[in-house]
């Protein structure tokens, strides 16, 4: 598990990040969001030991990061890192080389990368003339080559097609699935709320929530309900603490207050349903991560 504590960060007069804490667990595929200027590329900079931090702590396992420990990590910048003039498969091949590969091993992970991200009839092309997609998508067999204990990725899915971005997803879990403690950051919020299984949301330095997708839905949302039925539902309107959000003919979506007393008026507005007639739908409707954002950061 790589674990964030405390870390702080100034750059002269200003403070960027103010006591950030937060979790990467093993095998776990965790989005770090937050809006431009946050903090995220300086809180990921600090993991893998290119800036130094205030005060905090980056540990891993419960041990504090080494240099040789980094040299472990898997790190994609959301600036373009390769050399534009050397060919793609010699690129990621002499990147896994110093990382301490043997040249075989390089070769052979390099022509796997390649090929399930769909770039191995651009191996010999060079990186200057992919187009920025296939850049990008070079730039995550970077990261990869070496088979990294942890991964680190700033903004892996920009520039990249909608087909690019499933070939990602589904490289990016498999290399989770191993293991591997793995953190990105992205502004493509549809992305991050598929593919990852925790969240970190970030906003002026502070980190405002973290958790588990479904623990910050019940955390940073109103329960809201729909249900359709084969009646008029303009009777739900007229319930005690129940705010009707949408009403349409025979649908309504509904929100109840938080906690037991409103999952009992929510079962209310059902039982009271069912009297009238058939329910055709009834079920809780959950907030998406840009809405969750959205309420943790004002």
């Amino acid at each position: 598990m790589l674990e964030v504590s405390g870390v702080s960060r100034s750059f002269g007069s200003r403070q960027v990040l103010h006591d950030v804490s937060f979790t990467v667990g093993d095998g776990r595929m965790t989005g770090f969001v937050g809006g431009n200027g946050a903090g995220k590329t300086t809180t990921m900079r600090i993991i893998l030991g290119v800036l130094a931090s205030d005060s905090g702590t980056v540990t891993l396992d419960g041990t504090r990061l080494t240099s040789a420990d980094r040299a472990l990590f898997g790190y994609m910048p959301e600036e373009r890192g390769l050399y534009p003039k050397m060919k793609v498969a010699e690129q990621i091949a002499y990147l896994g080389r110093l990382h301490g590969m043997s040249s075989a091993a390089a070769a052979a992970s390099t022509d796997r990368l390649l090929d399930r991200l769909g770039l191995a009839e651009r191996a010999g092309a060079p990186v200057e003339s992919l187009s920025l997609g296939n850049q990008q998508r070079a730039q995550i067999a970077a990261a990869l080559v070496h088979d990294p204990e942890v991964l680190v990725l700033d903004e892996p899915f920009s520039g990249l097609d909608p087909m690019a971005v499933e070939t990602v997803q589904s490289v990016l879990a498999e290399h989770a699935a191993g293991g591997a403690p793995v953190l990105f950051s992205s502004h493509q919020l549809d992305i991050v709320e598929r593919l990852c299984d925790d969240l970190v949301v970030i906003a002026d330095g502070s980190i405002r929530a973290t958790g588990s997708r479904e623990a910050l839905r019940d955390e940073h949302s109103t329960p809201r309900y729909e249900i359709e039925m084969s009646a008029d539902a303009g009777w739900v309107r007229t319930l005690e603490g129940v705010q009707v959000i949408e009403l349409d003919g025979d649908y309504a979506l509904f929100e109840v207050p938080r906690g037991d007393a409103g999952s009992a008026l929510a079962q209310t507005v059902l039982s009271r349903a069912l009297a009238t007639g058939p329910v055709v739908r009834f079920g809780r409707v959950h907030p998406t991560l840009s809405q969750i954002f959205k309420e943790v950061v004002q």
